[in-house]
């Protein structure tokens, strides 16, 4: 504990929300003036006797944290998962020091460098460049050390031609590729990041991560890292803390926490809205959207069974050669299996109408051995058109089937099982009547017959 760069003890965050009773959602006009004339009257009258004035009838607390406590050492990527309003986010800006904890204490040993949110960290008037010295200033470093990092951080981020130009009017792509340019290059000892990389596009991440895990196990520092892409936060740390309602759920080793909490907080609803998920930057083609995933076989999923989904989607005018597809992979984000509606036939039909239409997929027997997968879904027009592709988008758990062997089921036995035909032949095969059985190996017993007798 002596030896930990961020150690914990007991903090707890509080909120105060307040609440006016009697006051709903209506924003009609009328509504407004009503709400702004009784507001107005009932401070008039709170004025004239005397008794002060309050923003809300009721105050509730919410304990964003409670009692949280941990160590971190030096060099070690701590992932931090938890389903939105778990605290995460709470926890990262105490850690940051942007806000501080209503009870117990945290210590914090050496230079952070924080990369929250959009917007955070950085002067919005002020030009990448001038930004770039600003924070290194505020980190403690000279100019000359920040010189001898600007050009790598403006190439990492690859926004020469903009260096000069005010962040105000970077896109949120750029202004999240120079900020985490910035905090990975400046020499922080202890570098937080919040889930703000899903901003950038497949690539940059990518870069991202490989620039985490270098500054971790080359340069010795220590990274908290808050991510839902639990692939990443897999890659990347060793250990996890899992958040749940502001206090540690679990402590330790990646991979076995995160298959409890997928199992914990897994949908059990059979028809997914696709709308919550982002697409990544580089679709934005509009004409066809992905919007409904509805299991009609039912969950859970199970191996080695049958499995029959709808997939619901609009188009906003006529396509020609559309194929729609499922694929499963691993949190990694390595693809096991594929599914498409063109694949068996090669059946692309035009869609002629805007609207919603549908397609059925049924998979006979599910050959993914048991465990827990990403779900990603995609639309294409012709070969290669992407319509509209949503990278895992849904996490799900595949369970034994009935007649599922005993062994597959057991931890990193997973990956694809694929039924086929086996002939056996159990007889040894001689040219001799009498054959020591000190001259067999078992790969001779099992070979078949490799000659006439």
């Amino acid at each position: 504990m002596s030896d930990a760069v961020i150690t914990v003890q007991n903090v707890s965050k509080r909120y105060l929300i307040g609440h006016r009773s009697g006051e709903g959602g209506d924003n009609t006009l009328r509504d407004v003036i009503t709400r702004e004339a009784r507001n107005f009257a009932r401070k008039a009258v709170d004025v004239f006797q005397g008794r002060q004035v309050v923003q809300g009838d009721e105050v509730e607390e919410f304990w964003a944290l409670k009692n949280v406590s941990f160590a971190i050492q030096p060099g070690e990527v701590l992932g931090i998962i938890g389903r939105n309003g778990a605290g995460k986010s709470t926890l990262l800006k105490i850690l940051s020091r942007i806000t501080e904890p209503t009870e117990g204490c945290v210590l914090v040993r050496g230079r952070v460098s924080s990369l929250l949110e959009v917007g955070t960290g950085f002067h919005p008037e002020l030009t990448g460049r001038e930004n770039i010295f600003l924070n290194g200033a505020i980190l403690g470093m000279t100019q000359r050390e920040i010189h001898k990092k600007f050009d790598q951080i403006v190439s990492f981020a690859g926004v020469e031609r903009f260096i000069d130009t005010p962040v105000k009017r970077y896109s949120s792509g750029m202004y999240v590729r120079l900020a985490f340019g910035v905090a990975a290059h400046l020499e922080p000892e202890i570098l937080i990041i919040d889930e703000v990389l899903a901003v950038g596009d497949a690539e940059f991440q990518k870069k991202c991560f490989g620039k985490i895990d270098q500054v971790s196990r080359q340069d010795g520092r220590t990274v908290l890292f808050v991510s839902h892409d639990m692939g990443a936060i897999t890659s990347l740390c060793p250990n996890v803390i899992w958040l749940e309602r502001g206090s540690i759920c679990e402590h330790g080793p990646t991979r076995p926490i995160i298959d409890r909490y997928l199992a914990h907080n897994i949908s059990k609803d059979t028809i997914v809205p696709l709308s919550q998920f982002c697409r990544l930057p580089d679709f934005q083609d509009d004409r066809l959207r992905l919007e409904t995933l509805e299991w009609i076989s039912g969950l859970p999923l199970r191996h080695g069974e049958s499995a029959r989904a709808r997939i619901r989607f609009r188009t906003r005018v006529p396509l020609a050669q559309v194929s729609i597809g499922v694929g499963f992979s691993t949190f990694e984000g390595r693809r096991l299996l594929t599914y498409e509606t063109d694949f068996q036939d090669g059946l692309r039909p035009s869609i002629n109408r805007p609207g919603v239409h549908s397609v059925d997929i049924t998979i006979d027997s599910l050959p993914l051995a048991p465990g827990h997968y990403d779900l990603d879904l995609g639309s294409r027009s012709g070969d290669s058109h992407q319509l509209d592709y949503l990278p895992s988008a849904i996490s799900l758990e595949i369970i034994p089937g009935l007649n599922t062997p005993g062994y597959i089921i057991r931890k990193d036995a997973g990956g694809v099982r694929l039924a086929c035909e086996w002939k056996w032949d159990l007889e040894c095969k001689t040219t001799s009547t009498f054959v020591p059985l000190s001259s067999l190996t078992v790969a001779d017993c099992w070979r078949g017959p490799s000659r006439d007798t």
